[in-house]
Formats: structure tokens, C-alpha cells, sequence
């Protein structure tokens, strides 16, 4: 099922279990109205930010808008993962792993062309993000101050405050998130 269609379901199964209207979402999340029915019914491939933005209102995880049925044992090749991107095509996102009733993490490759960057606003309120640099330099601008990081570091920060991913380098920068929610 195509990942427009999940959060669709998804969407309005998180908002009913909620008993709230569009309207009531629309003024939890800073989504309008009509662009929350065009993503229950399908019709929208929402943004990185716009699914944020939804997940906090709910106040759910990120992929809980985009949870599918897991098997036991799960192989995601990249090729088997669907590419989301920010506000631009610049900030490429390929989640693996979801949050699920028994995995309070996601796990996602992330790709920042050079001399780009993507800004992040705040995750769900006790939200921790882990880092690792697989490839380039990355200069992580955060409420609390900036990080710079290099291949085979890794950083660990609170996610409920808003943050930016920098690419001032001329390659492109590949790195790993974990989003961690704990209980």
C-alpha cells in the first residue's frame, strides 16, 4: 500500500479513537482543515514538517501516522523504503522502522545534499533524537546550541526543541536517526 494511503487510514482511525473533528485537529496541530481532509481521504503526500506537526497534535510518534502491519522477522531494503523529503527535495528521509505498541523507536537513513540544510520543528514533549554521521560533516543548530559532527559520531539530544540539520560542505551528508520515545 503506498505510504499516502497509510497515513490516510491511519490518520483518521488516530483522530476518530480521539473523537475529534478536522476543525478540532486543525486547531491542535496548525494544520488547516482542508489540508487534513485532503490527507484523510489519500488525496495528499504530506511533508516531513506536516506529519510532525499532526503527530504532535495527536500526540502520538511520528510513524504512528505511517504504521503498517510488521511480521516477526522484517528485511527493509532502501529500496523497499519510501523516500519523504522536507520542504525541499534537498532533505531526503527513508524511515526503516516504526514506532509500534512494542518498539518505542523509529529508525531512519537520512540524505542532506550539500550545502543544504532542513529545519525540524519540535517533536512530542520528552522526545530524544540520537544521531550518527555515516558520511560528510553535520552541523546540527539546536534551541540549546549547536553540534558539529563528523563521520562516526554520534549525539544524542532532546527532540521537543526545534532543530536544524546543516550541510556546509560540498558532498553530500548521510547520516542515521533513531527518534526515541520513552514510556
Amino acid at each position: 500500500m503506498e505510504l499516502g494511503k497509510i497515513i490516510a487510514f491511519n490518520l483518521k482511525e488516530l483522530r476518530t479513537e480521539r473523537n475529534l473533528t478536522l476543525g478540532q485537529l486543525s486547531k491542535i496541530s496548525g494544520i488547516s482543515k482542508a489540508m487534513l481532509s485532503d490527507i484523510e481521504k489519500g488525496n495528499s503526500n504530506p511533508t516531513i514538517n506536516t506529519i510532525w506537526k499532526i503527530a504532535n497534535g495527536l500526540n502520538v510518534p511520528y510513524t504512528k501516522l505511517m504504521d503498517g502491519i510488521e511480521k516477526e522477522a522484517t528485511v527493509i531494503r532502501k529500496t523497499d523504503s519510501v523516500m519523504q523529503t522536507g520542504e525541499t527535495e534537498h532533505y531526503r528521509v527513508y524511515c526503516y522502522f516504526t514506532n509500534t505498541p512494542v518498539r518505542n523507536f523509529e529508525l531512519f537513513y537520512v540524505e542532506l545534499d550539500a550545502q543544504s540544510s532542513n529545519a525540524s520543528i519540535g517533536h512530542s514533549e520528552k522526545s530524544q533524537e540520537y544521531i550518527y554521521i555515516i558520511q560528510g560533516e553535520l552541523v546540527l543548530h539546536t534551541e540549546a546550541g549547536d553540534y558539529t559532527l563528523n563521520v562516526g559520531d554520534s549525539l544524542v539530544f532532546d527532540s521537543s526543541i526545534g532543530h536544524t540539520y546543516i550541510n556546509k560542505q560540498d558532498t553530500l551528508l548521510i547520516f542515521m536517526v533513531i527518534n526515541y520515545y520513552p514510556s
